[in-house]
């Protein structure tokens, strides 16, 4: 036997004599370490108070539908279609001379309570003694990015952690097997990637985007060819990252890292179950909209979404589209059409489908986008509206909210904010009220100050609450 290949017996002997003392002690107390440093992730959490709500889901219409023509009907607007109005518009300094433009949409009163919807949304619409209107919903910044950004981070300027990575902190998750925060992306929004990042929080905290598609989440399926190999592989990798994290104790990354391979080896036996839909009834796809082998389309997003909520999912985020062809209607406003028709019968479905299975008592969902759109052009004879963050629309259902309501006025053409102005910290604190959290209590220190999802102000919406 040459000295190489002693050498190379010796290692690998002792390889395994290291893994297998790891399986038995360095595992669990550098397991135990980290969750007393509040790297864990794997148990819930308590809450400040009892929840209403256990899950969120955040329904994201990208590029800015518009108020006027959906939740918010204005008839003085349409009555005074083409009339001169002093304004600013978007980039704008100062005001300038604008002609109101009115919807051309319709309007009707939908459910035992009356609430308006317009025409683009008939099967929400369905829906409507379930939804609460937040009609005054305003932010800071006017282009897609930062709105985007302030509207998941609530910060418009610095990327901070986003929304499902501070319920993820804050409580936990319900199931070990699976990411705390999942976000369903076909394609990249405005602000990419920060949207779902958990910025200075733990890096467990992340959110694990899927891709729709035959492959939700790659590398799901293991190359070993049985379950022993799968086995023996996986426990020598765990024991190597455990020595590796041993020597540096001081690496919160090291640990989270160490974790997603933890939830990783659970997603291998649970994610795939979660994504194959093909024990789901005909008469539930039916409901959707969607045909089996679709596995691609928002309808199938919607369904997911519910199928995580189900499996304990702690935040499930749908992203209708990406940074091009979303609801940014310069143009026209028809525009608005097929982009409602996308979204209209699934989103009204995973309402129905959740409240049908009693998980709309423990599910919050929010409908929303990152500003509305203006109630005037340039001209009388425009048909599309530009980006206008001085008043907006986002919606709330599910646990701990009065449904078929409105919340806030705006005045009669649209433009600003008449009474109850409720400011994305406003909308994120109410958010977290109903899933058990004082939003000013849920802090992390970091670079020497505490942060918070709603930075220095943020109050919760008392009337929307059951």
């Amino acid at each position: 036997m040459t000295t190489q290949h002693r050498r190379s017996v010796r290692e690998r002997r002792d390889f395994l004599k290291c893994c297998a003392a790891g399986t038995l002690g360095l595992q669990p107390a550098l397991a135990l370490a980290a969750e007393v440093k509040g790297a864990g992730m794997h148990a819930p959490r308590r809450a400040h108070f009892p929840p209403k709500a256990t899950n969120l889901i955040v329904v994201f219409l990208t590029g800015g539908f518009s108020h006027v023509d959906t939740f918010d009907p204005k008839p003085r607007l349409l009555k005074e279609h083409g009339k001169k109005v002093l304004n600013r518009e978007l980039r704008d300094t100062s005001d300038k001379p604008f002609y109101l433009i009115g919807s051309p949409f319709k309007f009707t009163a939908r459910g035992k309570s009356g609430l308006a919807v317009s025409e683009l949304f008939p099967r929400l619409g369905d829906q409507a003694d379930e939804l609460c209107v937040i009609r005054t919903l305003h932010t800071d910044i006017l282009e897609h990015f930062q709105a985007t950004l302030a509207m998941h981070t609530g910060s418009a300027t610095l990327p901070m952690p986003s929304l499902g990575s501070w319920l993820s902190y804050g409580l936990g998750t319900l199931n070990k097997n699976l990411p705390p925060y999942v976000v369903l992306a076909e394609h990249m929004p405005y602000a990419g990637a920060q949207v779902w990042d958990c910025g200075f929080l733990p890096a467990q905290h992340q959110g694990v985007r899927v891709v729709p598609g035959n492959e939700p989440i790659p590398d799901l399926r293991s190359p070993a060819r049985s379950v022993t190999l799968q086995e023996l592989e996986q426990i020598m990798l765990r024991d190597v990252n455990a020595m590796h994290a041993g020597d540096r104790p001081r690496d919160s990354r090291l640990r989270a890292r160490s974790q997603s391979f933890e939830t990783a080896r659970g997603m291998m036996r649970q994610a795939p179950e979660v994504f194959d839909i093909a024990a789901e009834t005909d008469a539930t796809l039916k409901t959707y909209g969607l045909p089996r082998g679709d596995d691609k389309s928002f309808a199938w997003q919607c369904l997911i979404a519910r199928r995580l909520v189900e499996r304990g999912v702690r935040a499930v985020e749908l992203i209708d589209t990406g940074s091009n062809n979303n609801w940014d209607a310069h143009g026209d406003m028809q525009e608005h059409r097929p982009k409602a028709r996308r979204v209209d019968r699934a989103v009204a479905a995973l309402l129905a489908d959740l409240k049908q299975r009693g998980l709309l008592q423990q599910t919050l969902v929010a409908i929303c986008t990152e500003f509305g759109r203006t109630p005037w052009g340039a001209a009388p004879t425009d048909k599309g509206r530009s980006h206008h963050a001085r008043a907006f629309t986002c919606l709330l259902a599910g646990a701990g909210v009065k449904g078929g309501i409105t919340y806030g006025t705006t005045d009669d053409h649209g433009i600003g904010i008449a009474s109850d102005p409720c400011h994305v910290h406003d909308y994120h604190a109410t958010i977290l009220h109903l899933m058990g959290i004082d939003h000013t209590k849920l802090t992390y220190r970091y670079s020497g100050r505490d942060f918070r999802l709603t930075d220095v102000s943020g109050r919760v919406l008392k009337p929307v609450l059951a």
